[in-house]
């Protein structure tokens, strides 16, 4: 099964909650968003429902209200995005040739730290 892409509101709130690494009330991340938009309380609080809804978000009751924090880290995500945009190739090695071909001089080296961590599946 795909995994969902968020939309731009989705895409923004997670990105709040994934910088702040504790768990936030909507309050909080309506008075972040509202430094670059015009934004409704309701409007935060239903995205952030949905994203409780879709498995993104766990709340817990404070008082009479939610805090909430990503289920996953924002890394988790992303290498769940890579792993299915490999899939999706009908040339994994093509695709990792273009993809290791752009790679920057930083990435390169961030690639090369990761591969002494993690070895692949079968060496």
């Amino acid at each position: 099964m795909p995994l969902p892409r968020f939309g731009d509101l989705e895409a923004a709130v997670m990105e709040r909650l994934w910088s702040y690494h504790r768990p936030v009330n909507v309050r909080e991340v309506l008075e972040d968003l509202r430094r670059d938009r015009t934004i409704a309380y309701t409007t935060v609080m239903t995205v952030m429902d949905k994203l409780y809804t879709k498995g993104w978000l766990r709340r817990t009751r404070v008082g009479r209200a939610y805090v909430y924090e990503p289920v996953a880290s924002r890394e988790s995500y992303t290498a769940r995005l890579m792993r299915e945009a490999l899939g999706a190739s009908g040339n994994p090695a093509a695709a990792f040739v273009h993809f290791l071909s752009d790679l920057s001089p930083a990435e390169a080296e961030a690639l090369r730290a990761a591969l002494k961590i993690v070895s692949p599946t079968g060496s």
